[in-house]
């Protein structure tokens, strides 16, 4: 397992999955180990995966200081595995919560950047959280489920604050709700960090105005790719996050929820290595 040290000296790991021209992966969760991403559908078939641990997850050790999880300060340890790698400029994919880590590394690496995939990213950076609202218009188009009924009501409850997280709508994360979703739904608890989490998106990680400011002078390509049938974000806030970037492609996989590498692997490798080829 190959480790880099950050710029505080947290040991840092990251996973190399494949062969060819590195593609950086920064997961979501936020905080939950890059094991989740496994070879996002075959992807390794084209890129070399460099799957990274953020702090505090999976091999990579925890830091002393709690701050430090926090998501504008994971800029530089993104930027010390670029130098760890010998790379002058890296191609990047981000998924979910990582998307808004991506963001605040573009507006401060731009040079640093090649390409940039932003896969059902959480544009907490812009300033645009996804609402209840979206994610129960998003939850009912999925009536036609067998479990919805069961789900909806927990999901409501959830979402308005009067009642918990719970399993039973974990479906509407999912494009499919099969023996593999289940899988993956399953290592979620273990595989993340809750109080690194929580710390993610703590005071001070984002400055929307600013982030703005910077990214329209970001010319390097970037892809933004939503779920046709995602909560957070649904295609509509990827399409508004996509505005705050001057070469960007919208893209909506069908029938895909906020983990398109499993719902549909061949069509999503298809895109995604098709827009880093």
């Amino acid at each position: 397992m190959p480790v880099f040290s950050a710029p505080d000296g947290i040991r840092l790991a990251f996973h190399l999955r494949g062969e060819g021209e590195p593609l950086v992966v920064l997961p979501g969760g936020p905080m939950r180990a890059s094991a989740y991403l496994g070879d996002l559908g075959g992807l390794d078939a084209h890129r070399q995966l460099v799957l990274l641990d953020l702090r505090g997850t999976g091999e990579s050790e925890k830091p002393a200081d709690p701050g430090t999880y926090r998501c504008d300060r994971l800029v530089d340890d993104v930027e010390a595995l670029r130098r760890h790698l010998g790379l002058e400029r890296m191609d990047v994919l981000a998924h979910s919560a990582g998307g808004s880590l991506a963001m605040l590394y573009a507006a401060r690496h731009p040079e640093r950047l090649g390409r940039l995939a932003l896969v059902t990213a959480t544009p907490w950076a812009l300033g645009l959280p996804a609402t209840a609202a979206d994610r129960l218009a998003a939850a009912r188009l999925r009536t036609s489920q067998p479990w919805f009924h069961d789900a909806f009501p927990a999901f409501e409850a959830w979402l308005d604050g009067t009642g918990d997280f719970d399993p039973v709508f974990l479906p509407f994360f999912h494009g499919r709700w099969d023996d593999t979703a289940r899988a993956h739904a399953d290592r979620e608890e273990t595989e993340t960090n809750d109080d690194a989490a929580e710390a993610y998106g703590g005071d001070g990680a984002y400055d929307p105005a600013a982030t703005r400011r910077a990214l329209a002078r970001v010319t390097t390509p970037v892809l933004l790719l939503a779920g046709e049938v995602d909560g957070g974000p649904t295609p509509a806030l990827a399409r508004r996050a996509a505005d705050a970037f001057p070469a960007a492609e919208f893209a909506v996989q069908p029938g895909a929820g906020h983990y398109p590498w499993l719902d549909d692997p061949h069509g999503f490798t298809r895109r995604v290595a098709a827009f880093f080829s």
